[in-house]
């Protein structure tokens, strides 16, 4: 057994500097000065900062516990397992702004498609790591796309593309890093780029969204709204932006601006500069996760570090590059920076199981 060392205090720095930030951005993005805020706990900086203390305590666990636990089979099967009760469980939860993505209980709401993200990456390295060298093999590749299609569909039942996509991403990088053959590759690509397509032009407002995409100029104060403030956010910062709390745009101009554009806030109050900065430890987090997951004395530990840290890396630059119409715009989050309590609950958690894996390699 490989001897425990100290964690990865580069990563653990980056994760708290990100965290920070975002507190600091998410009470800056939702405090406009009007009124136009909750007061008191309502507030989303008190809403946020709650999470974060409970974030902060599930890294901490997430650390101290050693990973190997988790690929026992009586734990890898339930922990997903109850994973996907809640999946179940929340598509007869009241709608909320016409999806059902949350599960309320005493007061608290839980996003069951945030740890669905964790659970594939979980199920996928547990498999991985069982059948090393049958990687092209059906013992292999059926229980992981059915894991993964499972997962897919009951989050598109939501219905959150975004996520559905996300979880398809990260599935196709753990199986390609772990040896899938190109063919098998090409027949993904071939399946997705069509299912994607129908998925987009099926459902109206997907379609809306994509054109806007496309090309916002054509409806400014309709489905090119979003995009076109998000980016007159961004190009209004400048090189060292407008100063902390002196965004514009967050003055009920740009929708959801604590949350899915909190990146276009950042730009516009920190700049060229900021924004920099923040793809920058964005890098450096994805740097680390690799390094640990590439001194992980064994394949389940590898295989969830590289895991983890792509789910973390590839939303985070799917957020950022919505933000500036490079992609259309799917309501994903900014890692540890934008509002939303089940998003960073989970993030921490999941950069603790990096850490953890970090102390054995």
């Amino acid at each position: 057994m490989a001897k425990k060392l100290a964690f990865d205090k580069v990563l653990f720095a980056v994760v708290l500097v990100l965290l920070a930030g975002g507190l600091v951005m998410v009470y800056s993005a939702a405090t406009t000065g009007d009124g136009g805020a909750p007061a008191g706990f309502r507030h989303p900086f008190v809403k946020q900062l709650f999470a974060a203390l409970v974030g902060l305590g599930a890294m901490a666990v997430a650390m101290q516990i050693d990973y190997r636990r988790l690929k026992q089979p009586a734990a890898v099967y339930a922990i997903v397992g109850a994973i996907l009760l809640l999946l179940v469980a929340v598509l007869f939860a009241p709608p909320l702004n016409n999806s059902r993505r949350w599960l309320f209980v005493g007061g608290l709401s839980v996003q069951p498609s945030e740890l669905a993200k964790i659970a594939v990456v979980l199920f996928l390295a547990y498999q991985i790591d069982r059948k090393w060298g049958r990687i092209n093999q059906p013992a292999l590749l059926v229980p992981c796309i059915s894991m993964t299609a499972l997962a897919v569909v009951l989050v598109l039942l939501e219905p959150d593309l975004g996520t559905a996509g996300i979880l398809v991403v990260i599935a196709g990088i753990l199986l390609f890093l772990a040896g899938l053959a190109w063919r098998y590759v090409a027949i993904a690509v071939s399946i997705a780029l069509p299912a994607l397509w129908f998925l987009i032009v099926r459902v109206p407002y997907r379609r809306e969204r994509f054109f806007a995409f496309l090309e916002p100029e054509q409806d400014p104060l309709g489905s090119g709204f979003q995009v076109l403030q998000s980016m007159i956010a961004v190009g209004s910062g400048g090189p060292w932006g407008l100063g902390l709390g002196g965004s514009v745009q967050k003055l009920h101009f740009l929708p959801l601006a604590e949350s899915d554009f909190i990146y276009s806030i950042l730009a516009e109050e920190l700049g060229m500069a900021g924004a920099i900065c923040v793809v920058a430890l964005f890098g450096v987090l994805f740097w680390r996760g690799v390094r640990a997951g590439a001194r992980a004395p064994e394949t389940f530990g590898r295989f969830l570090a590289w895991g983890l840290t792509s789910l973390i890396v590839v939303q985070a630059f799917l957020n950022m590059s919505e933000t500036i119409a490079l992609v259309p715009t799917t309501g994903t989050t900014l890692p540890l920076i934008s509002y939303g309590g089940s998003s960073l609950v989970t993030t921490l958690a999941a950069c603790g199981l990096i850490l953890n894996v970090s102390q054995h390699g």
